[in-house]
């Protein structure tokens, strides 16, 4: 693994020097969260007002959060390399290589999730905190561990992500695979909480990713308490095995293909 976590450090440092440049992609999440900050307060008559458990102001923090997330991980970049690389016969470079192409692949991606997420997070945490005047989070202590809720989440959406562009291998193409999936997240995760679905749903939603990349970590954020962060965190472990071994399965069922083909 230690092979695996220098990529990730290579990635991070590289990052760096691009700060101000990551910084400038924030002010479409800042826009989004602004837009949204008018319509929940049309909705809610009054600010304090719980509708389904969430105050106008969580539900604004529930929304920069997921959208921090979303935004932090560009899956449809990730997506249309790994499509790339299967479509130019690139990914077959990395066949006798020692090490796996998925795990390279995340651990390069993740270098660059995480230094976005920060960035974004640091930049979302000022301006929300400026619109809505407080922070849900009653504990400092608790960040630290909300935090890893949101790396886990970073990396089962780049698991997601690169299981999809490896669908190229058996499909001409892979983005609408992607575009189903980005809606379904958005629609399901992002802009909704859980609780603002019906009960049937809510409990479908709870096997599916929204759960464990999107749901769980904003979730804790605006109410968290110690028993729902371990549900989520053992949700997200479980995941993780989940998406990877889906993207593993996908990849050696694609490379014996090539194989079989003389690729």
């Amino acid at each position: 693994m230690k092979k695996y976590f220098s990529i990730l450090k290579a990635e991070f440092m590289t990052n760096i020097q691009y700060t101000f440049n990551i910084a400038l992609g924030s002010l479409g999440f800042l826009l989004f969260v602004a837009t949204f900050y008018y319509i929940w307060h049309y909705i809610y008559s009054d600010p304090s007002q719980l509708i389904n458990g969430y105050t106008a102001n969580q539900m604004i923090w529930y929304l920069a959060i997921t959208e921090i997330i979303y935004t932090s991980v560009k899956a449809s970049r990730i997506c249309k390399e790994v499509s790339k690389d299967v479509k130019t016969g690139g990914i077959t470079y990395n066949l006798n290589k020692p090490y796996s192409y998925v795990l390279y692949f995340l651990f390069k991606e993740l270098g660059k999730c995480v230094f976005s997420l920060i960035i974004f997070f640091l930049i979302g945490l000022v301006v929300v905190y400026a619109i809505t005047g407080e922070v849900p989070l009653q504990e400092a202590e608790v960040l630290a561990p909300i935090f890893i809720t949101f790396i886990f989440a970073q990396i089962i959406a780049i698991f997601n992500a690169i299981t999809i562009g490896l669908m190229a291998f058996f499909i001409e193409d892979s983005s609408p695979l992607y575009w189903m999936y980005s809606k379904f997240m958005v629609l399901l995760g992002v802009i909704f909480p859980i609780e603002f679905f019906p009960a049937g749903v809510q409990q479908f939603l709870k096997f599916t990713p929204v759960y464990v990349t999107a749901y769980g970590p904003a979730k804790l954020f605006v109410d968290f308490s110690t028993d729902k962060y371990v549900s989520i965190i053992i949700a997200q472990v479980i995941y993780v095995f989940i998406s990877y071994g889906l993207s593993m399965l996908v990849y050696n069922k694609g490379a014996k293909r090539l194989n079989i083909n003389g690729g």
